[in-house]
């Protein structure tokens, strides 16, 4: 997949079959709906091409407003978002800039500068709650229009459920809020899992307990790269691509409230897994620099503040026993059953 900050590069396809959206969690609405696309396009004969946007729109109005709560809690990161795009077979992706400029844009020169002039759409295909244009002016009854007198086709898809169950981006923030993993990967279609590079941190688990038989907790550590994400907590994991089997784990994604906010990562959200059995040919340095993906499986607890090192060690390792009953309870019958409904959900 093509991926491009804006539209103003020379291998931006000239035409495309084109669908818009935040894409936030890409789950199985979006999924639909890119698969609706992807049919379309190949019987134009065009590239599909997806246009978001970053920051959510609503991160941008939250700033302006100096409203923080308004903006919404963000399932993925925008890595995340192009690796689910890529592997639902989206050739093109575009990352609009959302700022002042777009978000003054009246819904006419949108269709004109953006869709037309910009993406070269000849299909444009949106949800059937897709608004556009500056005050949200934009609808598609406005988009059909044009698309008749500037000689684009546009398609509309309806909602997407699930057992009857709207499946939608605020959905999938809810179920995680609620720390509600099974349903969380329902409506995504996957496990859900956030993935990046393996940063340095503080090296502080590495320490924790060392000095009696557990040789530490030394953690893999992912920058969540938005303030406000919408799962938080402790969490029974598995981690890809240390090894060429999945790792099983236990991971804290939050801001770390045991620990001084002016630490190395600032008060920012970060995702730190401790592997429960570490690949030994690795040695204490040789997850720094990878690419992984931490599949988040089932919470355990919210982040707690512990008052002392030695509470947070206790704590610690408490929460690696709970997670090795967890994949203890876990058999691989409960495996295949679980692919079994996600198979059926799909049908």
């Amino acid at each position: 997949m093509k991926i491009f900050r804006g539209f103003q590069h020379p291998g931006v396809a000239r035409e495309c079959a084109l669908t818009i959206g935040n894409f936030d969690g890409v789950h199985r609405g979006h999924q639909a709906m890119l698969a609706l696309l992807a049919g379309e396009a190949q019987q134009r004969g065009l590239p599909s091409c997806v246009l978001t946007f970053e920051p959510h729109p609503r991160d941008y109005f939250a700033r302006v407003h100096r409203r923080p709560e308004l903006a919404p809690a963000r399932i993925g990161t925008l890595r995340d978002k192009l690796c689910e795009l890529a592997r639902c077979g989206v050739q093109q992706a575009v990352v609009l800039p959302f700022n002042q400029r777009l978000a003054a844009l009246p819904a006419q020169a949108f269709i004109d500068q953006v869709l037309l002039q910009g993406l070269g759409a000849r299909y444009v295909l949106v949800g059937d709650d897709f608004r556009f244009g500056s005050q949200r002016a934009g609808d598609y009854a406005m988009l059909d229009a044009a698309g008749s007198a500037q000689g684009f086709d546009v398609a509309r898809m309806n909602s997407y459920e699930v057992h009857g169950q709207r499946v939608s981006s605020s959905a999938v923030r809810d179920a995680l809020a609620a720390g509600d993993m099974d349903g969380a990967a329902r409506l995504l279609g996957r496990p859900y899992a956030i993935s990046g590079h393996v940063v340095h941190g503080r090296k502080l688990g590495r320490e924790l307990g060392r000095e009696g038989s557990s040789g530490g907790f030394p953690t893999l550590n992912l920058r969540f790269s938005h303030w406000k994400s919408a799962a938080s907590g402790i969490f029974a994991v598995r981690v890809h691509g240390l090894t060429d089997e999945p790792l099983p784990g236990v991971a804290n994604l939050g801001v770390r409230p045991s620990l001084d906010a002016s630490d190395v990562n600032g008060g920012r959200v970060l995702l730190e897994t401790h592997c429960l059995a570490w690949p030994a040919h690795l040695g204490p340095e040789g997850g720094y620099g990878k690419i992984i993906r931490v599949e988040l499986l089932h919470k355990l607890h919210d982040e707690r503040k512990y008052e002392s090192l030695q509470a947070l060690t206790a704590g610690i390792a408490a929460d690696c026993d709970e997670a090795r009953a967890y994949f203890a309870a876990s058999t691989p019958a409960t495996h295949a059953e679980t692919r079994r409904q996600t198979t059926r959900d799909r049908i």
